[in-house]
């Protein structure tokens, strides 16, 4: 048990949240935080499970998401390594109002409510990152609204190949992204059918934007496609 609480303290301390506390801080939230892993496809939590701490992403990828009463899914947000989920119910003491799927095989941390809020009373800056944490997704979520009300659907994708892609493209402006996951998920993610999707990226194509080869996007001249619609 003692190796296993070293191990989590030493996960917890790379994680951006936690990188600035004290040793013995990190001991005793390490107590607290228990360790899983989730293959591929896994379910983590289900839509209605109670939320009694918030989880982050050692490695791997987790879809949050519900599915309508026809049976369509509809994916609110991918989390990727270093990133938490489940704070802000945590907060409300509310059980989950999505499901969580591992997109890939992954590590995950749980952390309890109790050690969250013991830290919240003892560090006022433990504090300041949690609302920073969820002030972020405030604003990404802002964001989507915005996304989705005003912009087409070229637009939105568009703005997710340039999001996705390195900052650092070459000479004659090419870079080369790989989707991190299936055009399915990144259609629902993108408030937009997988058939509307496909279009956009085989108009992108036609336009000689874009090439595309499975999940591998090459981005023929980021300047033209970012002034594109």
């Amino acid at each position: 048990m003692k190796h296993a609480h070293a191990t989590i303290q030493s996960l917890l301390a790379n994680l951006p949240l936690f990188s600035d506390l004290r040793e013995e801080d990190l001991i005793r939230i390490a107590a607290r935080t228990s360790s899983a892993h989730a293959a591929k496809g896994e379910t983590i939590f289900r839509r209605g499970d109670p939320c009694v701490g918030f989880h982050v992403i050692v490695y791997g990828q987790v879809k949050l998401g519900f599915t309508s009463a026809q049976g369509a899914e509809k994916v609110i947000e991918i989390i990727g390594p270093k990133q938490s989920f489940g704070e802000a119910l945590m907060f409300l003491e509310q059980p989950y109002i999505v499901s969580a799927h591992a997109l890939a095989d992954s590590m995950l941390l749980h952390v309890s409510k109790a050690a969250v809020f013991h830290e919240i009373e003892a560090d006022p800056m433990f504090a300041r990152r949690m609302l920073a944490g969820l002030s972020r997704r405030l604003h990404g979520l802002v964001s989507d609204v915005e996304s989705y009300s005003l912009r087409s659907g070229a637009q939105r994708v568009i703005g997710y190949l340039l999001r996705e892609a390195p900052q650092n493209h070459s000479a004659n402006n090419t870079t080369e992204i790989t989707l991190p996951t299936t055009k399915n998920i990144i259609a629902s993610r993108l408030n937009l059918t997988p058939e509307h999707f496909s279009r956009v990226l085989h108009d992108l194509t036609v336009a000689a934007l874009i090439e595309v080869d499975g999940r591998t996007v090459r981005i023929l001249d980021a300047d033209r496609l970012r002034s594109y619609d």
